[in-house]
């Protein structure tokens, strides 16, 4: 109790604590702020994902039975071996065409979520 009594209470020795404290519920704030500009901005690219996703889904199956009917209305229209063995190189060119552009685009799309990543990640502050 004696202690208590010894403290100093002007107001010189408690405008550094106000300051202190105030500066301290600033950089609180900021670290709210930018705790939930991260969480939504994940939120919009976890959703983006997933829309990334379905559509390429959808375009695949689209693609592969595209595709199969092309095969099968070649297969059925083929009459002789030199016939079936044209039919498939063409089909196999077919396919290696999709394969490329398939991948071109899925290293399109890393390349966009990579930097969708890092943009994010600059605006945390650095310590």
């Amino acid at each position: 109790m004696h202690e208590l009594s010894m403290l100093d209470t002007s107001a010189g020795a408690i405008e550094p604590l106000k300051a202190d404290a105030a500066d301290a519920a600033a950089r609180i704030a900021k670290a709210n702020s930018t705790a939930l500009e991260t969480m939504f901005g994940v939120q919009k690219m976890l959703l983006d994902e997933m829309v990334f996703t379905s559509k390429e889904i959808l375009d695949r199956g689209r693609t592969e039975t595209h595709l199969l009917s092309e095969f099968v209305s070649k297969m059925a229209g083929s009459h002789s071996v030199k016939d079936l063995k044209t039919m498939f190189e063409e089909c196999s060119c077919h396919q290696i065409d999709f394969l490329r552009r398939d991948c071109e685009r899925l290293f399109k799309h890393g390349e966009r979520t990579l930097e969708s990543a890092s943009n994010l990640l600059a605006k945390w502050p650095r310590p």
